[in-house]
């Protein structure tokens, strides 16, 4: 989706969106989530569409993406502390396509911290990972001399919450409901 940003990054953000090898890189990974998990592409597929059709000022990034958002992370030593993605949806995925020149053998793996994972991530793949349910994550750090950068592509659980609620905040949504729609929407998740 479009942010305001100022000048001189709107010009370096379009040509990025417009970058051939950007291009297939959001469509190898929106190739990979539908051929894994097609009825979650499938979801992620008709809220997006029911966003677009609801506000005509909205466009994506890429017209081949499955996902609302993307970050261009291009430090000279990109790497993620452990952390968690809370805001995400928690059954979604995110996929991060990882740059540069570097031993993968040595450093810049993928830490799943939650499941006791360590993964190998060489330069120019493509991983999707359910970063809503994995609680702690992280990358390990390279060599002094080394160079990663990551792409990473999501759509925010808020975005889902907001098509799901008819493009009102939670509170209002609620407050919209019946007696016993209230009572069944409090139960969910309880399962």
């Amino acid at each position: 989706m479009v942010l305001c940003h100022n000048a001189p990054d709107d010009d370096i953000l379009s040509g990025l969106l417009k970058h051939p090898s950007f291009v297939r890189m959001v469509g190898h990974a929106s190739g990979i989530f539908t051929t894994w998990a097609p009825r979650l592409h499938s979801y992620y597929a008709d809220h997006l569409q029911k966003l677009l059709d609801h506000d005509e000022t909205l466009t994506c990034n890429f017209e081949n993406s499955i996902f609302a958002t993307c970050a261009f992370n291009f430090g000279l030593q990109t790497i993620c502390y452990r952390h968690c993605d809370h805001a995400n949806l928690p059954f979604g995925w995110c996929a991060i396509t990882v740059l540069g020149n570097y031993d993968y053998k040595k450093g810049g793996h993928l830490v799943l911290w939650d499941v006791g994972l360590v993964i190998e991530f060489p330069s120019g793949s493509t991983i999707g990972v359910v970063t809503g349910m994995v609680r702690d994550n992280s990358n390990a750090s390279i060599q002094k001399e080394e160079r990663r950068h990551s792409f990473t592509q999501y759509t925010a659980g808020g975005t889902f919450r907001w098509v799901g609620y008819g493009f009102q905040k939670a509170d209002k949504y609620f407050a919209s409901l019946l007696e016993e729609e209230q009572q069944a929407a409090a139960g969910e998740g309880r399962d």
